[in-house]
């Protein structure tokens, strides 16, 4: 079967400046037969040990949609295209890639950037390996409010103090013009990966390993 790579695909509403400076997931939908589920198990850990190599990995898994589907959905996140385009241009990931001959058919590839990656959940999904679940809504919630205080902080003290004068609706018009682009690609990303951890429930000594096990 032709094994196809997921490069170039982007998800709508994904605007060049966007692509440039946000944490990135890739996911790709296999289509193998059911019988060889094993081999599949082993050909998507060896792809995840592989990447885990690479600069700017934060972490991939697999589900299927139920017990004997044909399907294997599976996704990687990197903290930057240019992170995840080191990794598609790898000779490791050809040679892997080339290893699914005969094996999996791609069916389906996206890409996916910004705030709606920070927190990825497998919906209605049967787990057949340790893919990684998204991380309780107040730890969520916690975490946001950890990058979004001093920042506010910040700008409120400084901005704040430099605008005090103006009417409230375009005072609170800048603010967040100016503090939102700084969480979404600057403070958000580095401390959901700094806390990562702690939000998918592993021991600070073990901070370093893949939330893919």
């Amino acid at each position: 079967m032709a094994v196809d790579t997921p490069t170039g695909v982007r998800s709508p509403g994904t605007t060049p400046a966007d692509a440039t400076t946000a944490p990135v997931t890739v996911s790709f939908t296999r289509r193998a037969d059911p019988g060889h589920a094993t081999e599949m198990v082993a050909w998507i850990r060896s792809g995840l040990l592989l990447a885990e190599g690479f600069p700017g990995f934060l972490g991939g898994g697999w589900v299927r949609t139920r017990g004997g589907s044909d399907e294997w959905h599976m996704l990687a996140r990197f903290d930057s295209p240019d992170s995840l385009a080191g990794w598609e241009a790898s000779p490791e990931r050809r040679w892997w890639l080339g290893s699914a001959q005969g094996l999996a058919e791609m069916t389906r590839a996206e890409r996916r950037t910004g705030i709606e990656g920070w927190f990825d959940t497998p919906e209605q999904v049967e787990a057949v390996g340790p893919v990684q679940a998204g991380p309780p809504r107040w730890k969520q919630a916690t975490t946001i409010w950890l990058a979004f205080f001093p920042l506010n902080l910040l700008a409120t003290v400084t901005l704040g103090a430099l605008i005090a004068d103006w009417p409230v609706v375009p005072r609170t018009a800048v603010l967040t013009l100016v503090l939102t682009p700084l969480m979404v690609y600057l403070i958000l990303p580095r401390i959901t990966r700094l806390l990562g951890w702690w939000l998918h429930g592993r021991r600070f000594r073990d901070r370093h390993l893949s939330p893919a096990g």
